[in-house]
């Protein structure tokens, strides 16, 4: 993997945290973070034992790890409730009239909730719950838009010990009744519909289609809570459907927190599984909690008056550990926006980070790529002098767009923290934290506190400095996940059987001569060109480089020469015309910074590339496009069908 492959990216420059931040961090310096590293290491015990008497438990755990792997337990004996430990214990002082959540929707309505009406609605709504016969253990999905309703669903499952599955709002029929039919749900909290790039997105329509005929699913629900938000006709089916506001009318807002013990169910969520069926990530409540709210505290240096947004949707882990449960659990005021960022214009974020005076901005690589491809003139209309911390998150961020994002987003004074993490850790697990460790563009730099990363070949053997290899961690953290839900067997045969009692990421990686981790995407994001092994994302890198690319994806292609063929789909700057030429460019600018063994093959110019709501690249239909065939499979989380046809079309 990566076998020696040139550190020809590594990035010299280096960016230390500016002197009057790292004076006012929670972790201010090198050596602080060396020294607690160090200790959550070699007494881990001690060390999480110490952070997780912040929090609120009901009753002290009697262990701190019960570690058979691959199974760990974490807390044993001890109680606590999220929900409680998000809302409640923030209402007996200054906090209790603090904004809790600060919204926006896509046709521009705003909404304020302190903690104090917060808790109010999250106990109403969890007496909701209770009233249509949802009991601890039961298990709910959630396929809503990202709204504050969707997070008091959530934080209410968590009171009464419901165990929910949020179900991104752009999935389609199949992938909800798939979900349902895996979970076991019988309970389903929906909106009527969600607001995107103007339109409508029939979410209780995609539900009823979901729950139509004889299937595993239309069995399993009994009852739909359906929301009302844009207004738009729906079916409402007698004996199944209520309306939210109208079960509101039979409760009050008091609702005790059911004490639930540590490794008690919090939410499944699920993701997508190489063999096409969803894997539900299991994550407990006590280990996540503290993970969340640890890595909230302290890579997002949080203070008590900071607005802070993370862009992701509420259907994700990110939204899961860092909109709704990791700011809640700090007591931070956490920003939510329902729609597009370029909708109705492409300043739409930089609008409400002028507005609201948002201080810290946790986004991804893509949006980034896209805010680029735009025009910096968007951004340089508004004022963003409020922000002091940058974050991002969910793929690689490869260097050109690091930069960009700090010197025209950040004005050249916010710290960049690039974290990397996954659905299954959790909480994130490699990055900088912004008052202690110097940056370098595109590296997640080093491991969080607990974290036992490690770079090894084939053989589990660590590989030396910058030399390719596959990440693993070597001991297990709090917020991992617990198993698959329902399939333990999966569960241990794809993340822990490679090297036994190892976590296998699946990501490949390489680490300098600084220990920083520099990641380079997923194990099977890996070309085999001619017997060398390339990393797709060391080309993008390369590619994105170049002054006049704005975004980059590559895929391989069959090639009965060199086995594998590399084809790059290329986006340009705003104002630059495609043509002939640029491709020889692009291909010999590949060449200078990899070697010839990376030029592509083949470089296709498109206006946009596939992706995701999300702003995930759909990297399997670009697969299919290069190799000349018809697109197939699931394409419903689409953003845009029209790029298919586009890209289609496009020729070398």
């Amino acid at each position: 993997m990566q076998d020696n492959i040139e550190s020809h990216l590594t990035e010299n420059r280096v960016f230390a945290p500016p002197p009057e931040f790292a004076a006012n961090a929670r972790i201010g310096s090198m050596a602080e973070y060396q020294r607690l590293y160090r200790e959550s290491i070699d007494d881990p015990e001690a060390f999480w034992s110490r952070e997780a008497r912040e929090l609120l438990w009901r009753r002290e755990w009697n262990r701190v790890l019960e570690w058979k792997a691959p199974f760990a337990k974490w807390f044993i004996g001890g109680q606590i409730n999220v929900s409680e430990n998000c809302l409640d214990r923030h209402l007996t002082g200054g906090r209790r009239n603090k904004a809790a959540i600060i919204w926006e929707g896509e046709p521009g309505d705003r909404q304020t909730l302190t903690y104090q009406q917060l808790h109010r609605e999250v106990c109403r709504f969890a007496n909701v719950l209770k009233r249509n016969h949802v009991a601890k253990g039961d298990r709910v999905i959630i396929y809503m838009p990202a709204i504050p309703e969707a997070a008091i669903a959530m934080l209410a499952c968590a009171r009464i010990g419901a165990v929910h599955s949020v179900v991104f709002g752009g999935f389609s029929a199949d992938a909800i009744r798939d979900r349902i039919a895996d979970s076991g749900a019988t309970a389903l909290i929906t909106a009527d519909g969600g607001y995107r790039r103007g339109a409508v997105v029939p979410l209780k329509r995609n539900v009823d289609d979901a729950l139509r005929g004889t299937s595993a699913a239309a069995g399993s629900v009994k009852r739909v809570i359906v929301f009302r938000r844009t207004g738009n006709d729906i079916h409402i089916e007698e004996g199944r459907d209520v309306w939210w506001h109208r079960e509101l009318e039979y409760v009050d807002g008091n609702c005790e927190p059911e004490p639930l013990d540590s490794e008690h169910p919090l939410y499944i969520l699920y993701t997508s599984g190489s063999t096409g069926k969803p894997k539900g990530i299991l994550h407990t409540t006590g280990g996540y909690l503290l993970g969340i709210y640890s890595t909230t505290k302290y890579v997002f240096d949080l203070r008590e008056d900071d607005i802070y947004w993370c862009t992701a949707d509420i259907g994700w882990v990110t939204g899961h550990s860092y909109v709704v449960y990791g700011p809640l659990a700090c007591g931070a005021t956490t920003f939510m926006y329902e729609g597009a960022p370029n909708w109705p214009e492409p300043d739409r974020f930089w609008r409400i980070i002028e507005t609201y005076g948002v201080n810290i901005l946790y986004t991804a690589p893509t949006a980034i790529r896209a805010f680029i491809r735009w025009g910096n003139e968007w951004v340089k209309k508004h004022d963003l002098s409020s922000l002091r911390l940058l974050g991002s998150v969910g793929e690689p961020i490869n260097p050109e767009a690091w930069m960009w994002y700090r010197d025209v987003v950040g004005g050249g004074r916010c710290p960049v923290v690039d974290t990397w993490w996954q659905t299954e850790t959790g909480a994130i697990m490699i990055t900088a934290l912004p008052g202690a460790i110097p940056q370098k563009p595109g590296s997640a730099t080093l491991p969080f506190f607990g974290v036992d990363a490690a770079i090894v070949d084939e053989q589990g053997e660590e590989v030396p400095a910058n030399a390719g290899g596959k990440l693993i961690v070597r001991k297990p953290w709090p917020s991992m996940l617990r198993t698959i839900y329902g399939d333990p067997e999966r569960f241990e045969k794809q993340y822990w059987s490679e090297f036994k009692g190892r976590y296998l990421t699946g990501d490949g990686a390489r680490r300098d001569e600084d220990g920083y981790f520099w990641i380079v995407g997923r194990i099977d994001d890996v070309l085999n060109v001619a017997g060398h092994r390339l990393g797709t994302s060391e080309i993008e890198s390369a590619l994105v480089s170049h002054p006049q690319v704005a975004e980059a994806a590559v895929v391989g292609r069959a090639d009965e020469l060199k086995g594998q063929a590399v084809v790059a789909f290329v986006t340009l700057k705003s104002g630059i015309e495609a043509h002939q030429e640029l491709k020889r460019e692009l291909r010999e600018h590949v060449g200078k910074h990899i070697g010839a063994i990376a030029k592509p093959d083949e470089v296709r110019f498109a206006e946009a590339l596939p992706k995701t709501r999300s702003g995930k690249i759909m990297r399997r239909l670009l697969k299919e496009i290069a190799s000349g065939k018809s697109v197939t499979g699931d394409t419903t989380t689409l953003e845009d069908f029209s790029v298919l046809a586009t890209l289609s079309g496009s020729e070398e």
